[in-house]
């Protein structure tokens, strides 16, 4: 029995250690987002760190995301670089020949060719001088209406709390799982450690 033992200690002592490590990860997790409300125990107040602490980090979020990340002049770029400018006027151009053709349809075939030539060369004059009024007018609008940082606050604190849990454990799923398997690995070898400082030394 007693040549039993110390194997015992030296495989149950790191199986508990790690279970034990797991398990504290485990709880650390939910604690982050549990318990939704404060609760008191022994006189004290008890929150999760994302329901304690969700304006702040929907701040934080938004403006790092416009920040660092994608912010309204990037939008406001990309809308309004050059490719797109030749894509708008060329679809300009293909709606003015499809509407002549379709509202005009009972005029004669070279009247109708006279009628879209006309236009189609006030679009080629004009088009890009149009197309950067436009552009300013619409710079000017999304950076006075489009604020993408305050936009994705709002949305943040609009979730419902058990919503926002479930996006947050989706998104890092993988890490979280990673979390909580250290957690049993550390264990693991701080439980070894003791056995075996257990095994020679008691």
């Amino acid at each position: 029995m007693e040549g039993i033992y110390p194997i015992f200690q030296l495989v149950f002592t790191p199986l508990i250690g790690a279970f034990i490590g797991w398990q504290t990860n485990v709880l650390a997790i939910r604690l982050i987002f549990r318990p939704l409300k404060p609760i008191k125990i022994l006189g004290m107040e008890f929150q999760g760190l994302i329901p304690k602490r969700r304006k702040e980090l929907a701040k934080n979020i938004g403006e790092v995301l416009e920040r660092e990340i994608i912010s309204s002049d990037d939008i406001i770029n990309r809308l309004t670089a050059e490719e797109m400018k030749l894509q708008i006027l060329s679809r300009i151009k293909s709606i003015i020949e499809q509407k002549i053709n379709e509202k005009l349809a009972y005029l004669p075939g070279s009247l109708k060719t006279v009628i879209a030539n006309f236009l189609l060369d006030a679009v080629d004059r004009n088009g890009e001088m149009v197309y950067e009024e436009l552009k300013k007018d619409l710079t000017a609008k999304v950076k006075e209406k489009f604020k993408l940082g305050s936009m994705v606050e709002e949305k943040l604190n609009s979730l419902d709390l058990n919503q926002l849990e479930e996006l947050i454990v989706k998104l890092s799923k993988k890490e979280l799982r990673q979390i909580e398997l250290l957690g049993g690995v550390i264990g693991f070898f701080i439980g070894l450690i003791q056995a075996v400082f257990l095994h020679f030394f008691n």
